[in-house]
């Protein structure tokens, strides 16, 4: 398989992926709606309307991949990739907006405290939702991860969040019911809601730092300066190394010194040594290599290293 085919067949994967999260979130709404019709239980309903959540993000991840896989043209030189960040940051706004709904809807239940109707009925409706979910969430993050996709891995930490506060939930009614305390309801409702106020607040974090160029952690910066290093034969330094990560994508650009007598051609086939290093090591890596004379260069003469930015 060559590396176009493979790459194709990775936008493929990824799109189909974020289309059937729209279809397993519909689907998961349902059963969560109707556990909470059938017990009346404002914790189901907090569950239920973080599934809403998880429709609009689904659809929202949808969109934003397509765009971001699309090619990089006049307007646009430098490709698409962002669009996944402003996702992200479209489904922290959203669980944000949940988690206020939900404490509103607390605040109602918790001055008229009730039995739950049907409990037993309505966990297990609900159970099954959630092992939906966590199947679902695992999917997203693992495959999202592998194709360095930020809009389906913040999908799938949505999910498993929803996943961990279902499980939350499940464990607190099953009390409330043997207790007869009615208020673990509402309570159990606050603890969702400030549950996902938290990790909204995480996701909006992390698509920011992304929109913000962020550059690759500490230990991929010092691969891809070894990298270069190591394939830099015949240059006489390498400094000024940035990057920055734009969703899929991870730019690269430094300043490469050669003999002032170097040919352009000479120099050229060291630019593309590395170059080809790089990409054999790095998916979806753009790269910027700006050629200087030797008087450029920053570190005593003969020495060959490529300086932290």
């Amino acid at each position: 398989m060559t590396a176009v085919t493979a790459k194709d067949a990775t936008k493929r994967k990824v799109a189909t992926l974020a289309f059937w999260s729209i279809v397993v979130a519909f689907a998961v709404l349902g059963l969560k709606l109707l556990a909470w019709v059938i017990t009346g239980s404002v914790a189901l309903y907090s569950d239920a309307l973080e599934s809403i959540v998880n429709v609009i993000a689904s659809a929202a991840a949808f969109w934003a991949i397509r765009i971001s896989h699309k090619p990089a043209d006049q307007d646009h030189p430098f490709g698409h990739h962002k669009a996944e960040y402003l996702s992200a940051v479209l489904e922290g706004v959203l669980i944000v907006v949940a988690a206020m709904l939900i404490l509103n809807e607390v605040w109602r239940t918790w001055q008229n405290p009730a039995p739950l109707e049907q409990p037993w009925t309505g966990l297990a409706v609900n159970g099954l939702a959630t092992l939906l979910n966590a199947v679902w969430a695992w999917i997203l993050i693992s495959i999202g991860r592998s194709a360095r996709s930020p809009a389906l891995v913040a999908d799938g930490k949505h999910i498993m969040t929803d996943v961990v506060t279902s499980v939350g939930v499940f464990v607190g009614l099953v009390g409330a019911v043997f207790t007869g305390w009615h208020v673990l309801d509402p309570a159990l409702a606050v603890i969702v809601a400030l549950n996902i106020l938290w990790q909204g607040w995480h996701v909006i974090g992390s698509s920011m730092s992304g929109l913000m160029d962020r550059a690759v952690d500490m230990d991929e910066h010092i691969r891809i300066r070894d990298i270069i290093s190591a394939n830099s034969k015949g240059a006489l330094e390498v400094h000024d190394l940035r990057t920055r990560i734009a969703g899929r994508a991870t730019f690269i650009e430094f300043h490469m010194v050669v003999d002032a007598d170097m040919s352009v051609g000479e120099s050229h086939i060291i630019c593309d040594r590395i170059e080809d290093a790089l990409k054999a090591e790095i998916p979806s890596v753009r790269i910027t290599i700006h050629v200087e004379p030797d008087d450029e260069a920053k570190l005593p003469k003969g020495t060959v290293a490529v300086p932290f930015a």
